[in-house]
């Protein structure tokens, strides 16, 4: 299988020479927390719902964390009982490559977290954790013995993991992996991987040819989920243009960020059409509370009042916006709507939570109704037919259209579901 690349246009994927929508899912601490038979079981099934990416964390994430760890540490221990940052425990690694081939083979793609924050001295969760910080000159040869690890599996990188880039002195760090990584392996992608509601990279990397993907996190707080189609459009607007994925938005089951409440289904429904039709048309990652930390029920949990406990990793890995975003996945494939760009501009109806975008030629237009209403559109639809879809039951209706002095009125759906409208060109 080949490495995934990026169109000349430089706004979508491909991998095999084919459009490749990336849909990932989110299992950051497998390495240190899953046995090898619990990762087949999850491969099997992700795999059956449409997925085709895995966002890991080649090191365990420390600071916000499951305590269901399997034994195994990434470095020896010196004899103080800390890690020994030159010393790398071949065993750890053997177990995460063996992880990887599996996913490889069922056809995944790794994208894989290289420097998650916790490590880097000066990041708000290193603080939490300081007696796992990673000497600055340790960070070319772990960078190079994990990009030679899994090079085989053609990954993708997060050189950065949930980052705010506090100072100079972290920026280096990401800087000295991702140089070291791409010395290794050019035709590796690379992201960062920042904190939740945050696009402004520093010009270090923005300028870089090094870096090839803007990803972001719309993150885990109720009053920010705006940010799944903001953080897409300022992203979009950067001067240099690079595939935009929403990496980390609500993960299904997570608490509303330090208040009570949970999301669920149709907040992923939320994130990923909204999305995706603001301009983060390259891909986007579902993310299950309880799943991306292998929680197993009674397990202790770092960050209760921030996430509220997780539920257990079974539990959580059928929980039902997994099948709805791999649904989301099939629909955008079924309906080709690589290449779509936003038109927001054309929506006439005041509420920015619906959002619109259509292919460059105006084929296909697409609408996401969060809410049921009416929509107007400053277009004539006179050509085009139109279809929605009430995506909590998946029921097919045909609205009501009319037009009038070149405007289009779609009718209000009977429906309390979010729905996606698809208009397209008879011509």
């Amino acid at each position: 299988m080949s490495a995934v690349q990026i169109t000349d246009n430089k706004r979508m994927l491909t991998r095999g020479g084919k459009p490749f929508f990336m849909l990932a899912d989110t299992v950051w601490s497998v390495f240190s927390n899953a046995s090898i038979e619990e990762w087949a079981e999850y491969l099997r099934y992700r795999k059956s719902q449409n997925f085709n990416t895995l966002q890991i964390s080649i090191l365990p994430v420390l600071h916000d964390a499951s305590n269901t760890y399997t034994g195994l540490y990434p470095y020896e221990l010196n004899e103080e009982g800390n890690w020994d940052f030159y010393r790398i425990n071949d065993a750890f690694f053997d177990k995460a490559e063996a992880m990887v081939r599996m996913a490889y083979e069922l056809g995944f793609v790794p994208a894989l977290a290289l420097l998650w924050n916790n490590y880097v001295p000066g990041t708000w969760a290193n603080k939490r954790v300081p007696e796992y910080t990673m000497p600055k000159d340790a960070v070319e040869l772990y960078t190079a013995y994990a990009v030679n690890r899994f090079a085989a599996y053609h990954p993708m990188y997060y050189v950065s993991g949930d980052t705010a880039f506090e100072n100079e002195e972290v920026n280096a760090y990401f800087y000295i992996a991702m140089k070291k990584l791409k010395e290794l392996q050019p035709e590796a992608l690379t992201a960062l991987h920042p904190v939740g509601n945050f696009h402004e990279l520093p010009e270090l990397f923005m300028q870089s040819e090094l870096l090839d993907l803007y990803i972001y996190q719309s993150g885990h707080r109720l009053e920010e989920q705006f940010g799944t189609y903001e953080l897409a459009k300022s992203f979009r607007s950067k001067a240099i243009v690079r595939p935009i994925i929403n990496s980390e938005p609500c993960y299904e089951g997570h608490g509303h960020g330090d208040r009570y409440g949970r999301f669920g289904a149709f907040d992923l429904r939320n994130a990923f059409w909204s999305s995706v039709l603001s301009g983060a048309n390259a891909g986007f990652t579902y993310g299950a509370h309880g799943v991306w930390s292998w929680h197993k029920e009674g397990s202790d949990f770092t960050s209760e009042s921030w996430s509220k406990i997780p539920f257990d990793r079974q539990t959580a890995l059928r929980l039902q916006g997994a099948w709805d975003v791999g649904y989301a996945k099939w629909l955008f494939e079924q309906y080709q709507l690589h290449g779509i760009e936003p038109q927001q501009e054309l929506l006439l109806t005041p509420y920015s939570s619906i959002r619109m975008a259509a292919l460059p030629s105006l084929e296909r237009i697409v609408i996401y109704v969060p809410y049921s209403n009416h929509i107007v559109l400053d277009a004539d639809f006179t050509a085009y037919e139109v279809t929605a879809i009430t995506l909590e039951d998946r029921y097919v209706h045909v609205p009501d259209v009319t037009v009038a002095e070149g405007k289009t009125r779609i009718g209000m759906l009977p429906s309390q579901s979010d729905a996606l409208i698809i208009a397209t060109s008879r011509k």
